[in-house]
């Protein structure tokens, strides 16, 4: 273990760590109206419709399998009787599977954004720091899986799964994560590019799902019917209030009498 690897493996996640969360509070207070994605489906919703739920429901099984993978330890699966043969054919199926789908909708949204000009005029700096990361960091991630398709292939729960769960224990086992295999090393570097730059980027507004549409009222719309109009007084001949008058002046006559 030398000093860089102390560097990469057991300073840089803390350092990223504080710059996702101070960021994002600091774009919280300075830019609450930018906690957006800053939506282009105006200019253009055809591939927009296709790309999107592709990316996103593709990510959300990636970052699942990222979490079962990373914190459930080989111990827990054990006890449950899950074999290490059924559970990396699983990893490798239905990750595999949701990584191909993260990948593909991420190329109809890079496909639509270049080819579309006012998409593509809407494209701001960081989107162009965005996308290309975001992109190495998948194919990485697939790379990795793919490689742990042998026989004898890298066991990441033994290794990249240790050095992670370390982290929450401030006492990083840098060993466990340097002795991993390049694409490992490669798809961790990358992830911690993007989640330092995630605060000053569209990729923010995950931080703001609408939670409060399943509990909030339910939205009464006008109806399509158009309704009736209302004949002026003046043509009814009926003055409003007329009668009324009428009354108190009769009321106010007896009165005085």
């Amino acid at each position: 273990m030398n000093h860089l690897d102390t560097a990469l493996w057991g300073v840089l996640p803390y350092l990223v760590l504080v710059l996702l969360i101070a960021g994002t509070v600091w774009r919280y207070h300075y830019d609450r109206f930018g906690f957006t994605t800053r939506s282009s489906q105006l200019h253009e919703h055809r591939l927009l419709a296709i790309g999107g739920p592709l990316f996103h429901y593709g990510l959300f099984f990636v970052i699942a399998g990222h979490v079962a993978g990373l914190l459930i330890p080989e111990t827990l699966t054990e006890r449950l009787r899950v074999s290490e043969s059924l559970y990396h054919a699983n990893a490798l199926i239905l990750g595999g599977t949701a990584g191909l789908a993260a990948v593909a909708g991420l190329g109809v949204l890079l496909h639509r954004r270049l080819r579309v000009p006012a998409v593509r005029a809407a494209t701001s700096r960081t989107d162009k720091a965005v996308y290309p990361l975001l992109a190495a960091v998948l194919l990485a991630g697939l790379t990795a899986t793919a490689t742990g398709a042998g026989p004898h292939s890298y066991d990441y729960r033994q290794g990249v799964s240790v050095w992670f769960r370390s982290l929450f224990a401030l006492d990083p086992d840098v060993p466990a994560m340097a002795d991993a295999p390049l694409a490992y090393r490669l798809h961790a570097l990358l992830a911690m590019a993007l989640f330092a730059l995630w605060p000053f980027s569209r990729l923010v507004h995950a931080f703001t799902a609408p939670l409060g549409y399943l509990t909030r009222p339910y939205v009464v719309y006008r109806s399509r019917t158009p309704a009736r109009p209302h004949p002026h007084p003046a043509l009814t001949g009926v003055i409003p209030g007329a009668g009324r008058r009428r009354t108190a002046r009769s009321t106010a006559g007896g009165r005085s009498c």
